[in-house]
């Protein structure tokens, strides 16, 4: 795979950063990223979203998967943001 490839790859299928965690809180109403210095409390939407960020599921599956599980439809914007500031504040790879 040449330079260009990965990093189409990474943009469509999104990758947690290896250093950091998500653990989920026992109620499941929500959820954080745990790294090095502490960690970051998330509701559980944003969880959800990351849970899938593993780097072999495409956006678009992604997406598809959550409006499966929570029998709606319409939230790609919300996903697309959710996951540029996700980018943007150094969570996905």
């Amino acid at each position: 795979m040449n330079r260009t490839n990965a990093r189409a790859d990474t943009r469509t299928r999104p990758r947690l950063r290896a250093l950091l965690k998500l653990h989920w809180h026992a109620d499941m109403g929500s959820c954080e990223i745990v790294h090095a210095g502490g960690s970051i409390e998330l509701n559980r939407s944003a969880g959800e979203i990351l849970a899938r960020c593993d780097g072999t599921r495409a956006l678009d599956d992604i997406i598809g998967e959550l409006e499966a599980r929570f029998g709606t439809s319409g939230l790609a914007v919300d996903v697309y943001r959710f996951i540029d500031e996700a980018r943007r504040l150094g969570w996905l790879d």
